[in-house]
């Protein structure tokens, strides 16, 4: 595997770039060229994915999959993301990444994350056309849903704390913030 150590000017990466760096422990995604590299998640946030993932999992219908974070979502050929946790249908899926938009997407802020998550990775994610975008504070709980509406996204829902929400898309699931930080 060669490790690459530049890049001709004015071009960005791809996701051929990425699959031939050596693998260091890291979580690396791509932003229409542009590296983003984040250490490992905490436990508290790997409890809140955990908890979705299996609220998700529990409630998807069988054409359905939901999926946690690490696997790989492939937007187009220079962006590569990893969704905390996402779903898509099962078809989609191969067995090393999912090649298309899902359609929804759920990232779980944390220090190091979070400008990203609400901003990059917000508008990534719209532009893509990914119907559903949640966002998850683990220390407010706070859940924040926008849905795509056109070509841009809408805040549907703001819950916090032991208040519920219904989702209906991509299927019908009911969250509670304070549930899935515990």
């Amino acid at each position: 595997m060669s490790v690459m150590t530049s890049l001709p000017p004015g071009r960005g990466l791809t996701v051929a770039d990425i699959e031939a760096m050596p693998d260091d422990g890291n979580r690396y995604e791509l932003i229409d060229g542009v590296l983003l590299v984040s250490p490992a998640p905490g436990f508290n946030h790997q409890r809140v994915v955990l908890n979705l993932w299996k609220i998700l999992d529990e409630a998807a219908p069988t054409e359905l999959c939901a999926m946690g974070a690490p696997f790989d979502v492939i937007l187009d050929e220079r962006s590569w993301v990893e969704p905390d946790v996402l779903v898509a249908p099962r078809s989609a899926y191969n067995d090393k990444r999912l090649p298309v938009p899902p359609l929804l997407a759920v990232e779980v802020l944390s220090p190091s994350t979070t400008l990203t998550d609400l901003n990059v990775k917000h508008d990534r994610y719209r532009r893509s056309g990914i119907p559903s975008y949640w966002v998850i504070d683990p220390l407010a709980p706070r859940l924040i849903v926008w849905e795509l509406q056109g070509s841009d996204y809408v805040e549907v829902a703001t819950v916090e704390g032991d208040e519920s929400w219904t989702a209906t898309q991509p299927f019908p699931v009911t969250i509670t913030p304070s549930a899935l930080c515990s």
